[in-house]
């Protein structure tokens, strides 16, 4: 008989708290209205340099092992003889995440990666495209624990999009708040169980 595995810890806030804090802040009446993460896709771009395929080799590997997916290569839409990039070349490399995988990645960016950025102050709340989805940037792979510092041969800068089903900026904004990411203006941390407020006002009150 198979094994079950339970939930990943943000899935499991998400339904057990998230769904609840976002119905009360913006009045959905269904629980099918409520914002939720559909996809999240990891995309970086090697250029056409003479070590291209090196790079790209290194790249997926990277990006692999951060992931827990192997990536496709991404290939050039059109030729651009200045930068000798050739139409149909593979000058990057992109993953889809969906289901367990995609809440497990993010769990270790909010949590573990984004943490260990140096003189880290939240990321940015201007990157949501109008349409539900968020990107940020990462300037290299080394903020994950997943990375063995000692075995870095060069520095991967990747693009971390966050598909969601919100209509507008404003809910993408709650939903990820909720999830805790962690937003430069200080946007509301994730909702906390009735007994770690309790706790929390004990303390201040001793």
């Amino acid at each position: 008989m198979a094994t079950t595995l339970p939930d990943p810890e943000l899935l499991n806030l998400y339904k057990t708290r998230v769904i609840a804090a976002l119905r009360e802040k913006h009045g959905y009446k269904n629980i099918h209205e409520v914002p939720k993460i559909s996809k999240v896709v990891v995309n970086t771009s090697v250029g056409a340099g003479a070590d291209s395929k090196e790079a790209l080799e290194i790249a997926k590997t990277e990006i692999a092992t951060i992931t827990g997916q192997r990536p496709v290569a991404t290939l050039a839409k059109k030729s651009i003889a200045n930068f000798k990039l050739r139409k149909g070349q593979a000058i990057g490399a992109k993953v889809t995440l969906r289901g367990r995988t995609m809440y497990e990645f993010l769990e270790r960016l909010i949590c573990m990666a984004l943490p260990r950025i140096r003189d880290f102050r939240g990321v940015s709340t201007k990157a949501f495209d109008g349409r539900g989805n968020y990107t940020l940037g990462i300037a290299d792979q080394s903020i994950f624990p997943e990375i063995e510092l000692d075995k870095i041969k060069r520095n991967i800068g990747f693009d971390i999009t966050i598909v969601t089903t919100a209509r507008t900026n404003e809910e993408a904004k709650s939903l990820l708040s909720e999830l805790g990411m962690p937003f430069a203006d200080k946007a509301k941390k994730p909702v906390r169980k009735p007994e770690e407020q309790q706790e929390e006002t004990a303390g201040a009150a001793a």
